[in-house]
């Protein structure tokens, strides 16, 4: 958890979409023993951050049916999700604790990415002086996306699914944070889940680092 006399950090977990290319809800998938959702949220839980809100929409009672919160996690239903991914952007932001400086944006279906790499773009954000700091892995941009509330306001009116990503491109006061390593994966297809199955949770994919 944060100090109490630095800045706090609210993460919002996207994962409210309905999962049409892969023809089931990605969230509830069983994966390395847990829910692929379920994944996501231990590792916010585990990070810095002061408060982990959890953004569902489609068939959300089914899905938080199958999820064990954490202390400081929540759920948030967004019944936009239809309309977009910046919709559950915006559920997420209106929802954070007014007390929080800043917002990390996390995806539901990116099961590989862990508590330390989120740490390191948390660490990277607070010792800066960027307004937005995101994930970059091997040259692509990915999670989390770290936002200082002074553009929340901008953010929120955008639309669709690729609004807040234009946003992120194209922020004037942006760190980049290597993490050193090919992104996690996410889980959009059978082919992607299954690969993600036979790799392995990410301890042994690393040599158990």
């Amino acid at each position: 958890m944060p100090r109490p006399d630095g800045p706090r950090l609210s993460g919002i977990i996207l994962a409210a979409g309905s999962s049409a290319r892969l023809g089931r809800p990605k969230q509830t998938l069983e994966l390395w023993g847990k829910p692929v959702l379920q994944h996501a949220i231990d590792a916010a839980a585990g990070a810095k951050l002061s408060e982990v809100i959890v953004v569902l929409g489609h068939r959300a009672a089914a899905i938080a049916g199958v999820l064990d919160l954490p202390p400081g996690a929540r759920i948030v239903e967004n019944p936009d999700f239809a309309s977009g991914q910046s919709t559950s952007l915006r559920a997420g932001l209106d929802a954070c604790d007014r007390a929080c400086d800043a917002a990390a944006v996390l995806v539901g279906d990116q099961p590989g990415l862990t508590t330390e790499l989120i740490d390191k773009v948390i660490g990277a954000y607070l010792r800066g002086d960027a307004q937005v700091a995101r994930a970059m892995f091997e040259g692509a941009p990915g999670h989390p996306v770290i936002v200082d509330r002074a553009l929340w306001s901008a953010w929120r009116t955008v639309a669709g699914d690729n609004g807040w990503r234009d946003l992120v491109a194209s922020a004037p006061q942006r760190l980049d944070v290597d993490l050193g390593m090919p992104p996690p994966g996410d889980i959009d297809t059978p082919e992607q889940f299954e690969a993600l199955l036979s790799a392995g949770p990410p301890q042994d994919r690393s040599g158990g680092r």
